[in-house]
């Protein structure tokens, strides 16, 4: 109990170490592992752990989202993209109607000050965009198709991570212990599918640029 802890503890232990993996071990004992067959490790997360993002070149929102209030959670992650470095910024996702979810994406696009929306159109189609228009009718929409395997789209977000390319900016417990647990060939859950799209979206970006670079050719 905090009433039982010396004055300060709380605050220069507890909170210093609150909802990371060291924490959430030795204060909540929690017995955190990776799945074997998992794309993401915890130690290659940990490693790019930063505090504090640069200034970002390209921010998007990253949406999975859901077509009831009981249904699953709507994934929401937002991520921007530094050189080829990618950054981890937020983690916004919500179970809750699609008025809800929507809301909550249009706030972490403007609170974030991004550049685009990436929702993914399987679950609902055209009505993911419309519902978000509803919110906010002035903030870019992409609806994207998941036409590849879970595992496809995902292992260059992984490979990215692996590389220490892939910086959370802060801790995400939930969105973490999905990219550690997830195996491919299981239902991805949703955060997972959030922060790959809006990785991969700001991966293509990237792409286009390169290519598109006079010293490119």
């Amino acid at each position: 109990k905090k009433s039982n802890l010396p004055p300060g503890f709380f605050d220069y232990v507890i909170k210093k170490y609150a909802c990371t993996r060291l924490g959430r071990q030795e204060l909540n004992a929690e017995l955190l592992t990776d799945n074997p067959g998992a794309l993401w490790k915890r130690d290659d997360i940990d490693k790019s752990r930063v505090t504090k993002a640069p200034e970002l070149e390209l921010v998007v929102v990253g949406v999975d989202p859901s077509a009831t209030s009981g249904g699953d959670e709507a994934g929401i992650i937002t991520a921007g993209r530094k050189g080829e470095d990618y950054y981890t910024l937020a983690d916004d996702s919500i179970q809750g109607s699609p008025q809800q979810w929507a809301t909550a994406v249009v706030t972490a696009y403007h609170r974030h000050k991004a550049n685009l929306i990436v929702a993914e159109k399987n679950n609902g189609g055209e009505m993911v965009e419309a519902v978000i228009k509803q919110v906010d009718p002035s903030v870019p929409v992409k609806l994207v198709h998941a036409s590849r395997g879970k595992a496809t789209r995902a292992e260059p977000v992984a490979a990215v991570s692996e590389q220490g390319r892939d910086h959370h900016v802060g801790n995400f417990p939930a969105l973490e212990d999905e990219l550690c647990l997830w195996m491919p060939g299981d239902a991805s859950p949703n955060r997972l599918d959030a922060k790959v799209w809006a990785i991969t979206e700001l991966m293509n970006k990237h792409k286009i640029e390169v290519m598109e670079s006079p010293f490119f050719n």
